[in-house]
């Protein structure tokens, strides 16, 4: 019994790690070199979809096909540092990411 208790610890704590992996690697590792930070898009998208799903079925479709239509960066922004290129992570790992994005930054719950 305490090996399986012991080998459910490793596991989830693996599984964790990598979810934090997939959104440090491959979301904030790029952000920092834009001039505006990931809780500000966030937030704008949070502006104009409202809810968590709506939020992040526009951010899967936004980082499936980038567009400058789709895209809620200012012109300048866009001009200066172009569209971000199409994401590479397979679903399931966009999914991932895309969770702790919203977990990280939510505010529903948060303010009292």
């Amino acid at each position: 019994m305490g090996r399986l208790t012991v080998t459910i610890l490793l596991i989830t704590a693996v599984a964790a790690a990598s979810d934090i992996n997939v959104y440090e690697r491959n979301c904030v590792e790029c952000h920092r070199k834009l001039p505006v930070s990931l809780d500000k898009f966030f937030f704008n998208y949070l502006l104009k979809y409202s809810s968590e799903r709506r939020v992040k079925k526009a951010l899967r479709n936004y980082l499936k096909h980038p567009r400058k239509k789709a895209s809620l960066a200012t012109d300048e922004l866009v001009s200066r540092y172009g569209l971000m290129p199409k994401t590479k992570l397979s679903d399931e790992e966009l999914r991932r990411a895309i969770d702790i994005y919203w977990e990280k930054y939510k505010v529903f719950g948060k303010i009292e």
